[in-house]
């Protein structure tokens, strides 16, 4: 991808994870203009080069706090390259200069934020890494061998936080999600413009609730096989 990016752009914008059809950017490029990203699902789940980014940003709901708040990330130099006027409530640049308390702040969010960030330090990215590539790994070795259900996305693109697949037809989706509720699991539909499944498995979820999970569709491909039979 480098080799085709033209080095007269101002910047190259990229999402390092898409949550609806379960994709994710696995190798960042070092490319020759500004690089910047949407990281919002994926951020703070395994080791990553911030170094090469510009400015990336994140919503806090996924692997940072509670809903209300945005991580934005700049490079310094690029404060000073801002020349658009803008009410400084939408300038990078202003924000950085009120130290982002240009507005009445979300206190809560942002407390909720603060003690999640000393999680993460204190278990540290690596075993977080670790935990991330092992729930991803046992979910999809699950798919690729349970009868009753198919992986939409090419190995090399899958989504370690957001595990997408699909029944083997209609039937099989509906009752799996009334089975899945029956055993204590819910929100795992697909986004409603794709539909199937859409397993989330962002920092909060262990490697053994993703075990309980991989147990479940086990149980349920054993019990549909005794159905036909």
């Amino acid at each position: 991808m480098p080799e085709n990016i033209p080095d007269n752009l101002a910047y190259v914008h990229l999402t390092t994870n898409n949550t609806i059809f379960g994709t994710q950017i696995k190798e960042i490029p070092a490319i020759p203009v500004p690089l910047f990203a949407d990281m919002s699902s994926d951020i703070f789940s395994e080791d990553r080069d911030y170094s090469r980014f510009d400015l990336f940003y994140a919503v806090a709901q996924k692997n940072i706090g509670a809903a209300g708040v945005t991580l934005v990330v700049i490079r310094k130099s690029l404060l000073n390259k801002i020349v658009r006027p803008l009410p400084p409530v939408l300038s990078y640049k202003q924000q950085a200069a009120g130290n982002s308390v240009l507005n009445t702040p979300p206190v809560f969010n942002i407390y909720v934020s603060l003690l999640t960030l000393r999680w993460i330090k204190t278990k540290g990215i690596q075993q977080i890494t670790k935990e991330t590539n092992e729930k991803s790994a046992r979910l999809y070795q699950e798919l690729e061998r349970n009868t009753l259900f198919t992986t939409t996305v090419e190995p090399a693109s899958r989504s370690k936080m957001n595990v997408v697949f699909r029944g083997k037809d209609e039937d099989i989706e509906k009752d799996f999600l009334a089975y899945s509720i029956q055993h204590q699991i819910e929100g795992i539909a697909g986004h409603r413009s794709v539909g199937g499944f859409r397993v989330s498995l962002y920092n909060a979820i262990t490697v053994p609730q993703t075990q309980y999970l991989i147990e479940v569709m086990q149980r349920f491909e054993q019990e549909k096989i005794k159905q036909s039979t």
